[in-house]
């Protein structure tokens, strides 16, 4: 089963593809969807819609996953994470690929064993799981890897998508 987790954001957002068997989980790509900080905020949207689907049309994700918006002092920056989650979430519809939304606390928990873990302990903890050489660099990229991680720990066991 192949899951696509996805940390959102209008500037930059992460992306990792893994995939799960049995219950070993490997990364098969993981990066970042850079936007150009010059384009109008409707182009960089776009820009983050049409590089998710390029990633769901290369590896065919079965499954979705997110991290849940969270509040900050800051409104606006809020509202712009939610537009970016929104293009996440419509992309996911548009490729009628089960998403599932994980709050950070639950990420963090699933991947390093506390909540309250800091990212660099994060992104140790995925590059240890997925048997990787190297940290997955930019940190918005282990973020979604630890997202993906997180999803593929809440499977159930026996679990097989529907072939099509």
């Amino acid at each position: 089963m192949k899951i696509l987790g996805i940390d959102p954001g209008t500037q930059v957002a992460g992306y990792g593809v893994i995939e799960k068997v049995g219950s070993a989980v490997r990364a098969v790509e993981y990066g970042s969807i850079k936007v150009n900080k010059n384009d109008v905020y409707s182009q960089r949207l776009k820009t983050i819609h049409c590089k998710i689907m390029e990633i769901i049309h290369k590896h065919k994700p079965d499954q979705m996953a997110i991290e849940e918006v969270f509040y900050g002092k800051n409104i606006k920056a809020t509202i712009k994470i939610g537009e970016g989650r929104g293009i996440v979430l419509l992309c996911a519809a548009l490729a009628n690929i089960p998403i599932t939304e994980y709050a950070a606390t639950v990420i963090k928990k699933a991947v390093v064993g506390s909540g309250n873990a800091h990212k660099g302990q994060v992104q140790q903890m995925v590059k240890l799981i997925l048997g990787l050489s190297d940290t997955p660099e930019p940190q918005d990229a282990s973020d979604a890897l630890a997202i993906a991680i997180c999803h593929s720990h809440n499977l159930l066991p026996g679990y097989e998508p529907k072939k099509t």
